[in-house]
């Protein structure tokens, strides 16, 4: 029991610096952190798995498939590099899921902020509309999707794919976007609109800055169900030249040998991207899932 001020408060541990913590509290972090590592180690853990796999020889994947590689095997991914054309599948991966993202991001954001900052008739039934988009899976349509494309001679064009990512992408991050939307304090519109802003200044200079957090948000989210998807390129591409990564990956696969070490040394190209674009975007993605969390 540690006496402070003429209050004496029980249960109470002195640590380092002077500071008094609860016991509890020391215990609830150190069950948190304690359940974080073991998380890690979940996710870490097969990664470095593929990594040490994909140095060794199919020989070493059979035997010791969670050992160390005797010596380091480059096999695979100068088969994968220089022997397939897995850059061109790259290439069309990269390609595709940029161009969804910028225009899931752009046509996201316009809508947010129409649909968030004015109130006009209908708003909520478009707003429910976009709600819709997430309720509804889209391969229920594909049937639809195929004769569309083929009417539009986009069948065998990436052009099909970055739409259907698109189509995909608008109805989450409309509702994402546009809950941030209606955080934005209104005094800080009326001071822009006395200073003569219109409304694309308002936008660019006060709303996208504000709503860097939503959208990391909503660009992490999507990125990782573009770059891995492997069911529109199957039905939606045909020519090799067109194929994107999980298509790519695929050849890779024999009906009855499979080298292991190659398999893995195509995705371990393959998750680079998608490691280095969280690592960029991760910062305003935690501001985006605490936003709100605290008031004040």
């Amino acid at each position: 029991m540690w006496q402070v001020g003429h209050t004496l408060i029980p249960n109470l541990t002195r640590v380092r610096g002077g500071k008094i913590v609860n016991p509890k509290v020391r215990i609830t972090n150190l069950m948190t952190h304690a359940i974080l590592l073991a998380y890690s180690f979940v996710v870490i853990y097969p990664l470095y798995i593929m990594v040490i796999t994909s140095f060794k020889t199919n020989l070493e994947v059979m035997t010791k498939p969670f050992g160390l590689p005797q010596s380091i095997n480059l096999s695979g991914y100068e088969t994968v590099l220089l022997q397939t054309n897995f850059l061109i599948y790259y290439r069309n991966s990269i390609m595709v899921t940029v161009v969804s993202l910028l225009l899931i991001i752009v046509v996201s954001t316009l809508a947010s902020y129409a649909l968030g900052r004015y109130e006009f008739r209908g708003n909520k039934l478009i707003y429910f509309f976009f709600l819709a988009g997430m309720m509804i899976p889209i391969r229920l349509g594909v049937l639809n999707l195929f004769q569309i494309f083929q009417s539009l001679n986009l069948f065998d064009n990436l052009l099909a794919l970055i739409l259907i990512y698109t189509a995909m992408g608008i109805p989450f991050s409309v509702f994402i976007i546009t809950a941030f939307v209606k955080q934005i304090p209104k005094e800080m519109l009326e001071a822009a609109q006395i200073d003569g802003c219109n409304d694309w200044q308002i936008l660019i200079r006060i709303y996208l800055p504000l709503l860097r957090p939503a959208i990391a948000t909503s660009a992490i989210y999507h990125f990782i169900p573009i770059w891995n998807d492997f069911y529109f390129p199957l039905i939606f591409i045909k020519s090799d030249a067109l194929k994107t990564v999980p298509l790519g990956t695929a050849i890779f696969f024999g009906q009855f040998q499979t080298d292991w070490p190659t398999v893995f040394a195509a995705l371990t190209v393959a998750v680079i991207p998608a490691i280095i674009f969280y690592l960029i975007m991760s910062k305003q993605f935690i501001k985006g899932l605490t936003a709100g969390a605290v008031k004040g």
